[in-house]
């Protein structure tokens, strides 16, 4: 007699909540359990991002073995001048880490106008970088040093170049994020892009760091 009472009481919320939650699309506003699906299959955005970064690591660390290894053994490594406007491009990519910090702390409707700035301005400051990396190219080709001149100038150009060509691709995303901003068409899926966005950026700027120290102390 009991279980005949119990029964229908336990059994039909369930049903009732499976339906619900099966029926919701990712993008809508209903069923509870749909939020959670869509918050972790958005996630896989950021991971994507970390999972990225390995082959880019294994990229650099190579080309720096390959560095260290000729510089042990050639006779004709002739060590460059690092033109100074190297120093003032790594402050420009960190103060893009620092607003594009603030464009992910925006996400929020209240701060849509903040997030269309800083996102903006990332954006922007980012192609300055490259800019300025494209004039301490035009600085060592005035000085006579070019791709082939010497294997110090060779690797300042392929790392640079290299690391530039990864950055540029930040900058695109960045761009992209940016138009659907400004055309009030930035939802759930292209949140979770921004912040693996972020994450790559982060890692690119350490990335720059990284050359800056290399290209400086062991040319």
């Amino acid at each position: 007699m009991s279980t005949t009472l119990v029964s229908p009481e336990i059994e039909a919320p369930r049903e009732t909540t499976g339906g619900g939650g099966d029926s919701t699309e990712p993008g809508s506003g209903g069923g509870g359990d749909s939020g959670g699906g869509r918050e972790r299959r958005y996630a896989s955005y950021e991971t994507m991002a970390w999972v990225l970064m390995i082959p880019v690591t294994m990229l650099f660390m190579g080309l720096t073995s390959a560095m260290i290894v000729r510089k042990g053994v050639s006779d004709d490594w002739v060590p460059i001048e690092v033109p100074r406007i190297l120093y003032f491009n790594t402050i420009l990519l960190l103060a893009s880490s620092l607003t594009l910090e603030f464009a992910r702390r925006a996400l929020k409707p209240a701060a849509a106008d903040a997030l269309k700035m800083w996102l903006a301005l990332t954006s922007l400051i980012g192609m300055i970088f490259l800019a300025g990396q494209a004039l301490a190219w035009r600085r060592l080709a005035s000085e006579g040093i070019f791709l082939a001149s010497n294997p110090s100038g060779s690797f300042f150009y392929v790392l640079t170049a290299t690391h530039g060509a990864h950055l540029l691709g930040g900058i695109t995303a960045l761009f992209y994020l940016t138009v659907r901003v400004f055309r009030v068409e930035f939802n759930s899926r292209r949140e979770s892009a921004l912040r693996a966005a972020a994450v790559y950026w982060h890692f690119m700027d350490g990335l720059w760091i990284y050359l800056l120290f290399l290209l400086t102390y062991w040319r």
